[in-house]
């Protein structure tokens, strides 16, 4: 049966290309609201940002739901930061007959900190079109991400 495989980590700590070698091995559809966000919203949302970023993941969530039922294994490029956001997603999913899994990408400190200065040059540069995370970005990711607890990831990747 197909299922739907949730990213969790930090930003920058290498969900993306994860998710691109999940798809490649499992013949997994990628969604991503961070690439739903950028191509009908720009990089640029104001005050609706986190409105934005609410309607996408329920859009994608039912599109997961959708993808995975009719048989073709799923990988939610997400980031879940928040515990009570994972539990939430996890009984949609039950609720919906979809079988699904969380894998958490752990990176140490110091490497986050060097992803982030180097995906920030990279978007300096026009290389990227990824968000730039500056310091109110990052400040507020510090502040939202609970790391999983041993009982939530079925995978931990160290990164």
């Amino acid at each position: 049966m197909a299922k739907v495989i949730m990213l969790c980590g930090r930003l920058c700590s290498g969900k993306t290309t994860y998710a691109a070698r999940l798809s490649s091995e499992l013949g997994a559809v990628i969604l991503s609201v961070d690439e739903l966000m950028i191509a009908l919203l720009g990089r640029e949302t104001g005050s609706m940002h986190d409105e934005y970023v609410r309607r996408a993941k329920g859009y994608l969530h039912a599109k997961a739901a959708d993808i995975a039922r009719a048989g073709t294994d799923v990988v939610l490029d997400e980031g879940f930061w928040r515990r009570s956001e994972r539990g939430e997603v996890r009984a949609y999913f039950a609720a919906h007959g979809v079988d699904c899994e969380l894998r958490y990408l752990r990176i140490s400190e110091e490497e986050w900190s060097r992803r982030i200065d180097r995906r920030n040059a990279e978007v300096a540069a026009g290389r990227s079109d990824a968000y730039l995370v500056d310091d109110g970005l990052r400040a507020k990711f510090v502040s939202l991400f609970e790391e999983p607890a041993a009982d939530e990831a079925d995978a931990v990747i160290e990164v």
